[in-house]
């Protein structure tokens, strides 16, 4: 057999085993997601000179996805959720306690998710722009923002949605609020329900 039959057998199985691989089917579900969020400061003073305090703030975060399935691979997802902060009541850093980054808010957005077409365990990214509806803290050093306000958010996510029809997910998912300068990471699990 020639070198150009292999690849041409190859590419024959690759295009019929890729229309029944699937990693997120196409139709509509709802995500419930539950983990925990922790907010720190990212404010740059001037070229080389950061923040240096460690002032993180952290609790629970819950969402909750409406998916618009419209390819395998891709999908739209408007979402709510709620970020529920503090910071623990002892801290002393550098003689600073007063020191804190916490997030107590409402989240709701949409966000457009590109999830590789593999069985079982399939990596997705995920990107958007969104709103919250909160209080905000973020003093440093050089921060001093405290408000209850709506600002707006920039959500990033990457992880997999695992099982045999990808139901379950695990990701780790950032919130940027520049108006706070402070940013929310999240490590989370996930499952999806079909609505169809």
């Amino acid at each position: 057999m020639t070198l150009t039959l292999r690849w041409y057998i190859i590419l024959l199985f690759a295009i019929l085993l890729s229309s029944i691989t699937q990693a997120q089917t196409t139709g509509n579900f709802i995500k419930a997601s539950i983990g925990y969020g922790s907010s720190s400061s990212y404010y740059i003073e001037d070229y080389g000179s950061q923040d240096e305090v460690d002032v993180m703030g952290g609790g629970l975060y819950l969402q909750g996805e409406y998916i618009i399935g419209l390819k395998s691979w891709f999908s739209i997802r408007p979402y709510a959720g709620a970020i529920f902060e503090s910071v623990d009541k002892d801290q002393n850093v550098q003689n600073q306690p007063q020191y804190k980054v916490t997030t107590n808010a409402f989240l709701m957005g949409g966000k457009v998710r590109i999830c590789a077409p593999i069985p079982w365990v399939a990596p997705f990214i995920e990107g958007g722009i969104g709103t919250s509806i909160g209080k905000f803290e973020t003093f440093t050093p050089n921060v001093n923002f405290n408000k209850s306000t709506i600002l707006m958010h920039i959500p990033f996510s990457v992880g997999l949605a695992v099982g045999r029809h990808n139901s379950f997910e695990i990701g780790i998912s950032g919130y940027f609020h520049p108006a706070a300068k402070q940013s929310t990471g999240v490590f989370a699990i996930g499952y999806n329900f079909p609505l169809d």
